[in-house]
């Protein structure tokens, strides 16, 4: 299985990375002890992957994404896809996590 990110997501990143002046960043996703369902997810541009890192590219109009994951965080997010929602209310990245049996109201945190 594997990561993977949906075209909504794409589009944001790319357009981060654009307005950071970064385009050979890539995105850090993991996860972490926290929230108010005991794990979390993060997000990072960073320079470059660290070198146990899981890689994931995905091609874009404007180059490549690479997303990168550590291996203990992929564990708990392999087979989850990455999407960005925009709303009137709230606008953010949101995992979609089969392995997640709970998650809170926000989304931010989940239980396996």
């Amino acid at each position: 299985m594997a990561v993977t990110m949906s075209e909504a997501a794409i589009k944001r990143i790319t357009s981060v990375k654009k307005r950071r002046q970064s385009d050979s960043a890539v995105l850090r996703v993991g996860v972490r002890g926290g929230g108010c369902s005991g794990l979390e997810y993060y997000l990072d541009l960073v320079p470059e992957p660290q070198p146990k890192d899981k890689l994931f590219e995905f091609d874009t109009e404007d180059g490549k994404i690479i997303l990168a994951v550590d291996r203990k965080s992929y564990l708990f997010i392999n087979g989850s896809e990455l999407d960005y929602k925009k709303g009137m209310m709230h606008s953010g990245f949101e995992f979609k996590n089969p392995l997640a049996s709970r998650s809170c109201s926000c989304g931010d945190s989940f239980t396996l």
